[in-house]
């Protein structure tokens, strides 16, 4: 590859040298400017002339960004190193993601997964089943999978360092976001723009529900942003949720089919109540499941779908799914007496489904605790849409407490003004008592002091809740 291919391919513009910079050229590796090496290049959402000045010094091959700030071109025209400029940047982030496979890992058999919940547990899942059976495994789902994402070289980073590393894999677990953007600007197109760099032989597709508000204000934006990613599928299979309405609206040429009611089709996993049945035969019973709530249920059928569509042994699926151990604050239980679970739901469809089955394990006469954390410079549609899932689960077992975790966040997740009032607004519109405690710390602490031993506290929420699980460690 020369440095007008990669110019070309990402729509870009090329200033300063026309040639890569290093002396060797292009090693291959695409990556961050701290951690670049001579003849890596770099990408970044935007770059001032300092920038430059550092790329200069560590001899990297280029620079690539969509935001030249302060005198970046100038610099890079001045020092006479290679800086392009694109429109798109996610166009960068597909290329160093499809050029990192082609390069570091041109054997693997590769898995997508998209949708707007279930993801991660979904990906981590299959990647578990997988190493399980012994082979060479990649995912960027983990339980800091938030950073993981394809915004940036970060993906790339870990393909190439991980074959360096460890040798030739197998295979390749990529979760893609159904929805994407960088400063409230939509990625347009970015779930199939990614799966296409991937070239996946399975393809995951969840559900399809609202979460990333601003970036899209309607399902069926979130429909649009979906829609082609069965195309980048190819003859390979599709894993489709066909308890969803809007995924079975897909155009899906050869779907595998999983559900939690009863499906007579051989290409398909379902869930009858009592357990997994693929073709007539129950794999897995529900003793044997890591979890059994109804949301992660579905999380295991698409899991074993995809394993199953990728052609793994049977019995390698089934001791994977036996063994595994969920991802952090995944219906995490942080204690006993009370029983104190934490999930990571965040948007309208996981805060009802996790309420939900988390009030069919309270005990008669006891009450429910709904610990929510407020989404935090996300805006107040998103929060609108979430205290309205909260106000449609309640009922008379559930105490409602909020927090704005202004002791734990940073100023990119502090709570607004305007997204704490919604909450307020709309619980009190529906007539809903609630306590709010600015501080996640006395948040815990009170409602820990006010649950029975045999009540149930529900912690949900994003990032104003994930450091729950150590404040409570100085708490219980």
């Amino acid at each position: 590859m020369n440095i007008q291919d990669l110019v070309n391919s990402i729509n870009g513009k090329l200033v300063g040298n026309d040639e890569f910079f290093s002396i060797d050229g292009f090693t291959g590796k695409f990556t961050f400017l701290n951690d670049a090496h001579t003849g890596d290049i770099v990408i970044r959402h935007w770059i001032n002339e300092k920038g430059i000045e550092m790329a200069f010094d560590k001899n990297i091959a280029a620079l690539i960004t969509q935001t030249p700030k302060d005198c970046a071109i100038e610099m890079a025209e001045k020092l006479n190193f290679p800086l392009i400029i694109t429109d798109k940047i996610e166009l960068a982030n597909a290329y160093a993601l499809s050029h990192t496979i082609k390069k570091f890992s041109p054997d693997s058999t590769n898995v997508v997964i998209t949708g707007t919940n279930g993801k991660s547990t979904t990906s981590h899942l299959i990647y578990h089943i997988i190493k399980t059976a012994g082979y060479h495994v990649l995912t960027n789902t983990d339980s800091e999978s938030e950073f993981n994402t394809l915004i940036d070289p970060m993906v790339s980073k870990l393909i190439s360092e991980e074959v360096m590393a460890n040798g030739d894999l197998d295979y390749l677990v990529i979760e893609i976001s159904e929805v994407q953007g960088w400063l409230g600007n939509l990625m347009k197109n970015h779930a199939a723009l990614m799966s296409d760099a991937v070239k996946p032989k399975v393809g995951v597709i969840t559900n399809i529900a609202m979460d990333h508000i601003g970036l899209v204000n309607s399902i069926e934006e979130v429909f649009d942003e979906i829609t082609a990613v069965p195309n980048t599928i190819g003859d390979g299979t599709c894993v489709i949720n066909c308890d969803d309405e809007l995924v079975m609206k897909l155009d899906v040429k050869n779907p595998f089919y999983t559900s939690m009611s009863e499906i007579d089709c051989e290409n398909a996993v379902c869930h009858d109540g009592e357990g997994i049945i693929y073709q007539g035969n129950t794999i897995l019973t529900n003793d044997e499941l890591p979890f059994n709530s109804y949301h992660f249920i579905q999380n295991i059928l698409s899991a074993v779908g995809a394993c199953i569509s990728l052609g793994l042994d049977m019995d390698d699926i089934i001791n994977g799914v036996k063994s595994y151990k969920a991802l952090n604050r995944r219906f995490a239980k942080l204690n006993d007496k009370p029983l104190i679970y934490d999930d990571f739901a965040h948007n309208p469809d996981g805060i009802k489904a996790t309420i939900s089955e988390t009030i069919k394990l309270l005990p008669p006469n006891q009450t429910l605790y709904v610990v929510c954390s407020i989404r935090g410079s996300r805006g107040v549609e998103i929060n609108k849409l979430n205290v309205e899932a909260i106000v449609e689960s309640m009922d008379d077992n559930i105490k409602l407490i909020l927090s704005s975790s202004n002791d734990v966040v940073n100023n990119l997740n502090f709570v607004e003004d305007d997204e704490r009032e919604v909450f307020f607004n709309t619980l009190n519109e529906n007539n809903i008592e609630f306590i709010h405690y600015d501080n996640l710390e006395d948040c815990l602490m009170e409602t820990y002091k006010k649950a029975d031993e045999n009540d149930i506290i529900l912690l949900i929420g994003a990032q104003g809740m994930d450091p729950a699980e150590s404040l409570l460690k100085n708490i219980i």
